[in-house]
């Protein structure tokens, strides 16, 4: 299994700290944010990490080099030097295709670089029950958050996503940009164009080609200055109880 971490958006919210600092890289509780998800993907087993890069992509790649210290290999999409700029998320995922798979049905792992879900583990057996099925993704969902309460999914009793309407509870669900996902996800997308994930997302839906399920732990989508304080601030007085120990100090 490789994984793919997005990492080249802009951070417009998040301004003026991204004016100068990509937004990956800003800190939460002693790490940068998508530190957090390299070592739980190294924790997991994973060894190869894709990267895509666009707003200020050469402090990135300075910051993670080649990924040895995290006990991993990353390679980078580096969608502004080769593109002028990020291509959506749709569009990442398709140019770095050669990067993520070696054959047509290979699944992979994805993930935002600006969530933070420390307790989230890239459960090897997860991505095994995947590869045994036949779906495009399959989705993590989390409680609506307040700035997203109308949710994006409903969840079936089957599992399936639902484009168009709540499950069989009455809710609908906000996409945690936590994945596993197939080439064909993608497949109608034309490498170095740019595209968005969630009209894909709800057409895929609408054929029963999602499955999704609800993650439990803890999960903040980091979009403003004082969402990162918020979660510093209560970082503060201990460690993070996360596992999660970087290679090197092992």
């Amino acid at each position: 299994m490789k994984a793919m971490i997005l990492a080249a958006g802009r951070g417009e919210r998040m301004r003026p700290l991204t004016d100068h600092t990509p937004k990956p890289l800003l800190v939460v509780r002693g790490r940068p944010l998508i530190e957090w998800h390299l070592l739980a993907l190294a924790k997991a087993g994973v060894r190869s990490v894709v990267v895509n890069t666009a707003w200020l992509e050469p402090a990135i790649t300075a910051a993670l080099g080649d990924g040895t210290r995290f006990g991993l290999t990353i390679r980078y999409s580096m969608e502004g030097r080769d593109h002028g700029g990020a291509l959506e998320t749709a569009g990442g995922i398709a140019q770095a295709l050669p990067l993520l798979i070696d054959h047509a049905d290979d699944a992979f792992w994805l993930v935002s670089a600006d969530i933070f879900a420390p307790q989230f583990g890239f459960d090897a057996a997860d991505s095994q029950r995947f590869r045994e099925g036949s779906a495009h993704a399959h989705l993590w969902l989390v409680p609506n958050p307040p700035f997203h309460p109308r949710g994006d999914f409903g969840l079936d009793a089957q599992g399936f996503g639902l484009a168009d309407a709540p499950g069989p509870d009455g809710l609908r669900r906000t996409y945690a940009n936590l994945a596993l996902c197939r080439a064909a996800l993608v497949a109608g997308v034309v490498p170095g164009t740019r595209a968005a994930l969630g009209p894909l997302l709800y057409a895929c839906m609408r054929e029963r080609r999602i499955t999704a399920e609800v993650y439990g732990g803890e999960w903040q989508n980091v979009g403003t200055p004082a969402q990162l304080d918020a979660l510093n601030v209560r970082g503060l007085g201990g460690e993070p109880a996360d596992g999660i120990t970087p290679p090197a100090a092992r």
